[in-house]
């Protein structure tokens, strides 16, 4: 596929906005102020959100999504074009501050490390206060393994959507292709509800959702089972990831999740929901929380080489 130039302009330009991109995430992980209302994802969230009404129609849900997909995608490339037009450093740092926006890998990690914290400290209830923001399902009355469980299964699953998935379509479509990644995420995450209000409106947001995500989500599983090596429990990760990989509903949650189970050799389990990996015999602990922390950062680290070397090769 040939890209117009102001979308992929060459190697080097690609290559240079990615890494700036990746030391912006390191040193501002976090949004506040302006920089928080112009935030896509933010104003993605939002405009979802304004436009949605309870037991709205398939119809309705396409048009929300595409309504939203479409302004966004259009202000940025517009940013995007004019960069270019400029020089090919204006063109890396609007870049760079797109791909930034549209990824999250510091903060993931942070607040999944406080939760594991919380746990190793004795500290119940700060480990679920950290682990509730990660996660849709009630924590305020679950012992310390579903907590820490809670913990890891977000982790895994956001390690692709805020991560490794952005930066797939980055290697592919540039900037524009992490953001819209990163737009069709936030709107599974506005709108793709299986609840009687959101069902019909969110059919198109969560479709879109499992379409983009599934081939990033059996890297992010196999990104897992490398980084599982240096403790040697590579070939366990990836016998969970093909044995357990199915039993979630989402068709793309349970790769990464049932391959970081097989990494720490533990079970995952959500109530009413799944267990996965269930032979291991228990939930996890706090250190685990802290091994899989540790098996997240390398995962992470080995996508972004890989990605450069792979962009200067073609």
């Amino acid at each position: 596929m040939i890209l117009p130039g102001f979308l992929y302009p060459g190697p080097l330009e690609v290559v240079s906005a990615l890494l700036l991109a990746t030391a912006l995430d390191i040193v501002y992980p976090y949004h506040s102020g302006v920089m928080l209302k112009i935030h896509p994802v933010h104003t993605s969230y939002f405009m979802a959100l304004r436009l949605f009404r309870p037991y709205s129609s398939r119809l309705r849900g396409a048009l929300i999504w595409l309504a939203v997909m479409a302004s966004h995608l259009a202000i940025y490339s517009a940013l995007l074009y004019f960069a270019y037009r400029l020089s090919p450093v204006a063109w890396v740092i609007v870049a760079a501050y797109i791909t930034k926006a549209s990824m999250s890998a510091r903060l993931l990690l942070e607040e999944v490390s406080s939760a594991g914290r919380g746990l190793l400290e004795g500290d119940l209830n700060a480990a679920r206060r950290a682990a509730q923001g990660l996660v849709r399902r009630d924590l305020s009355k679950e012992d310390p393994g579903h907590v820490a469980s809670a913990a890891i299964e977000s982790l895994a699953e956001s390690l692709n959507d805020g991560l490794v998935s952005p930066l797939f379509w980055y290697a592919l479509l540039g900037p524009l292709g992490a953001l819209a990644q990163r737009l069709v995420n936030t709107m599974d995450g506005a709108l793709g509800f299986k609840d009687p209000e959101h069902i019909r409106a969110g059919w198109l947001s969560a479709w879109a959702d499992t379409i983009v995500n599934y081939i990033p989500a059996r890297v992010t599983a196999a990104l897992i089972v490398i980084a599982s090596a240096p403790h040697r429990s590579s070939g366990r990760a990836l016998r969970a990831w093909l044995r357990c990989g199915r039993l979630t509903e989402s068709r793309n949650a349970g790769r990464p999740m049932s391959a970081m189970a097989g990494s720490l050799g533990v079970m995952l389990e959500k109530r009413g929901s799944y267990t996965l990996c269930g032979e291991f015999g228990r939930l996890p602990e706090g250190r685990d929380v802290a091994e899989a922390v540790r098996v997240a950062a390398i995962s992470s680290a080995l996508l972004v080489l890989a990605e450069v070397i792979v962009l200067l090769l073609i």
